[in-house]
């Protein structure tokens, strides 16, 4: 046990500590859910099973047995549970797409790991190694937070339901009705919590992965801004010394471009997914805590809000960071010591400040700039969704 938390701490300075440790719970977590197979023998081969059984559940089982559910049993459907299942149906359709944009791009994280690592090499001084120990730390720890919210959501509707009677999420099963008997209603939510269980991982892995990877990359932002502003700061050094340090600088800041660029593309798609669901999700949330008939269902559906926008808000957050981080760059590097300097450095120096201008931006679906703003401007759906359904008077007929 100590073993698995010691990663959520950050290491002594003594401990060999590489960047790519901060993504060790993301990788357990693929292992666990069978996106990373054995390299060879026979384990490789079963392991390929586990990878089907996952898929097959979040792409297919979950979802479709949510849809059928509606098609054949609405009827049978309680507000509560109707709304329920609703909102984990329409956040399971777009969670689909996400995991599967991410595996089909799991060689570029790999990539970007690759390029952390040469980046590795300029961490030097013990100051900057400790701040590669705190973010690794905070990495592993965002992905535990996020996976206890998750799963306490999970847990918490499992209970409530169970204790009025009836499964979380109401999936249509072919097999078994659970209203027939009290055994086949725990078969249907032990069936029902383990789908929702991987159905949490995969949510947790395409929600997680892009804050672990803005968090190193925006670390190893941090220091060389610290390295462009300490620039010739050192007397004892010769001019051609303090040019190949101007040098190494701009060779880091190719690295992170590159490093941003490898994960773009992914990014860039799997908001923009959330973007299209999150304001719909957060309505029909926000309907289920209105019209909730106890004080628990309505907590559970509160705690699967707050997992709704955990998937978004933290990582937008970060992207103004990141555009914040790129304005001070340019600050830093002028208030560095080059008025002395010679002419080769200063003229080299004016044309990093110059290609260094452009800010960090990502874009989800090649339309929005990922941002607060925007994150915001899209959750505000929500509201119109519970306008909409105030205005058709739904609650009564819920009711």
């Amino acid at each position: 046990m100590e073993r698995f938390f010691k990663f959520i701490r950050p290491s002594p300075l003594g401990q060999k500590v590489a960047t790519r440790d901060g993504c060790i719970y993301l990788y357990q977590l693929m292992k666990f859910i069978g996106w990373i197979p054995p390299k060879k023998g026979v384990q490789r081969y079963l392991y390929w099973i586990l990878t089907f059984t996952t898929f097959a559940s979040g792409i297919v089982f979950f979802p479709v047995g949510l849809i059928l559910s509606y098609v054949k049993d609405l009827n049978k459907f309680t507000p509560d549970e109707f709304l329920t299942s609703l909102q984990v149906c329409i956040n399971q359709l777009g969670c689909a797409v996400k995991f599967m944009t991410l595996y089909t791009h799991l060689g570029r994280l790999r990539n970007v790991e690759d390029i952390l690592d040469d980046l590795d090499k300029r961490v030097l001084k013990d100051s900057e190694r400790q701040q590669v120990h705190k973010t690794v730390a905070l990495s592993n720890y965002v992905i535990f937070i996020f996976t206890i919210i998750f799963n306490g959501y999970t847990l918490s509707t499992v209970l409530v339901n169970l204790a009025s009677g009836r499964p979380p999420y109401s999936v249509h099963n072919p097999f078994l009705d659970w209203r027939d008997s009290q055994i086949k209603l725990y078969i249907q939510a032990t069936t029902e919590y383990i789908m929702m269980t991987i159905a949490l991982v995969q949510n947790v892995l395409s929600d997680t992965y892009l804050l672990v990877y803005i968090f190193l990359i925006r670390c190893h932002f941090n220091l060389l801004m610290d390295r462009v502003q300490n620039l010739r700061s050192d007397s004892n050094k010769k001019e051609d010394e303090n040019y190949e340090d101007l040098v190494n600088c701009i060779k880091d800041h190719k690295m992170i471009l590159e490093c941003c660029d490898m994960i773009r593309p992914i990014i860039s798609r799997t908001i923009f997914v959330q973007f299209a669901l999150i304001g719909c999700v957060l309505g029909v949330t926000m309907i289920s805590i209105f019209l909730s008939s106890n004080l628990w269902h309505a907590l559970a559906s509160f705690l699967f809000a707050v997992a709704v926008m955990m998937e978004t808000f933290p990582f937008c957050y970060n992207c103004n960071l990141l555009i914040a981080d790129c304005e001070a760059f340019g600050i830093r590097m002028f208030q560095s010591n080059w008025i002395d300097a010679s002419p080769r450095y200063k003229s080299t120096l004016i044309q990093f400040m110059h290609q260094s201008q452009k800010p960090i931006v990502f874009i989800a679906g090649g339309i929005f700039p990922i941002t607060v703003n925007s994150n915001i401007t899209v959750a505000k759906f929500a509201f119109s969704v519970v306008t909409i359904v105030q205005r058709m008077n739904l609650n009564e007929k819920f009711k």
